[in-house]
């Protein structure tokens, strides 16, 4: 699942953290399908949530050049598979789910496992978490249709934001590093993984 994706540290994580320990009992068996896997169906409006194909979710990571000491923002974890990935290989990870169900799932399992360094809180997803930053990565789990200035705003100098953000039918994995009151990006590879809720770009009508 995980055959592109060079980095020790990243690897021996996967094998230590249980991704079936984060999807439905009913889907376990596929827990390391090489795609996207979804955690909870749309409903009411309410769009579908998904954990990242495994092998997409290992080079973003890699992308991001984690350090043991770094603080981490995880947005949109769903049930806290990459909080607890990013947990395992950084310091300290505060995740931001918007979902409330899923934020007490993902709490619930982070706490069973023992991961003592992460912390789930609900909130807006494309607001991260002020209070708690600035960081030193910031992880989206889901495409965007683009990164909002709020968020590179929340990053330490030298921060790095990482996730796949579409350019009409093609997702970029890209980092972005801040440099002064500056961020500058640069592509990695394509990706096509299910989107983040709450990045939509609203409809303009022209008359």
């Amino acid at each position: 699942m995980t055959s592109s994706v060079t980095d020790a540290r990243i690897l021996e994580a996967m094998s230590r953290v249980p991704r079936e320990q984060f999807v439905p009992e009913a889907k376990r068996s596929i827990a390391y399908l090489g795609d996207d896997l979804c955690v909870k169906e749309a409903a009411e409006g309410a769009p579908g949530r998904f954990l990242m194909d495994p092998r997409v979710l290992g080079k973003l990571m890699e992308l991001a050049a984690l350090s043991p000491s770094d603080l981490v923002l995880d947005i949109g974890p769903a049930t806290g598979y990459s909080t607890a990935l990013l947990a395992d290989l950084t310091d300290t990870v505060v995740a931001i789910e918007c979902d409330s169900d899923l934020a007490e799932k993902a709490s619930a399992t982070l706490l069973e496992l023992g991961v003592d360094n992460a912390a789930v809180i609900e909130g807006s997803l494309p607001e991260g978490n002020t209070k708690q930053g600035p960081f030193d990565v910031i992880f989206l789990n889901g495409s965007v249709p683009f990164v909002p200035s709020d968020l590179l705003d929340q990053l330490k100098e030298g921060g790095r934001l990482v996730g796949v953000v579409r350019e009409g039918n093609v997702g970029k994995a890209r980092v972005y590093v801040k440099s002064g009151a500056q961020s500058t990006h640069r592509n990695g590879f394509e990706a096509g993984i299910h989107p983040l809720p709450g990045f939509e770009v609203a409809e303009t009508f022209t008359f």
